[in-house]
């Protein structure tokens, strides 16, 4: 709790400048990666005020043919991707986080690329989330990576989120790797 703290202190402290610099960047480096061109069903996520904002990269997956899902909460701490198209009408749910209203859902074991938030990160792309599991129960299956080649999960944050080492929870899903503005 204290690293998650920690952390989510110092995206915060980013001004908004500094934060919509280094979304960009990070976007940008998302939109050039060989997964991205080898994607067609791609999980996103709708920002939170301070976490980084993917709208740049959203649009440049639309241009570009890619179907975009975004995750959308449901009862018993379970997440579902809906589709998100340019007329999507979103509302905030009990968390206060943009989610599509409705729309089609896609079963994440068939998304090829995922793209999760995080609150913290290590080199060894190890995460910590929000707390609350939603991606871990999302993506369980990948635990059984050997029968199961996709979605490939990448974690995106900002430089100031990174820690030196990170101990991961035997529930916790692995990243392929952490984008950031610098990384």
């Amino acid at each position: 709790d204290a690293l998650r703290h920690r952390h989510m202190t110092a995206r915060r402290r980013m001004t908004s400048v500094e934060r919509a610099s280094a979304s960009d960047t990070i976007c940008r480096r998302l939109s050039l990666t060989r997964t991205f061109y080898r994607s067609r069903d791609i999980a996103a996520y709708l920002a939170m005020y301070d976490e980084v904002n993917l709208d740049s990269f959203i649009r440049a997956a639309w241009a570009s043919g890619k179907r975009i899902y975004v995750p959308r909460i449901l009862p018993g701490y379970e997440m579902q991707f809906t589709r998100l198209a340019t007329d999507t009408q979103i509302v905030r749910n009990r968390f206060g986080i943009w989610e599509p209203e409705a729309g089609d859902i896609i079963e994440a074991h068939r998304l090829d690329w995922a793209i999760v938030p995080l609150v913290a990160f290590d080199r060894s792309a190890h995460r910590i989330g929000m707390g609350g599991g939603y991606y871990d129960r999302a993506f369980a299956f990948l635990r059984h990576k050997n029968r199961t080649l996709k979605p490939r999960l990448s974690g995106v944050a900002f430089a100031c989120q990174e820690t030196a080492q990170i101990t991961p929870n035997p529930w916790d899903i692995g990243l392929s790797r952490v984008y950031t503005e610098t990384l």
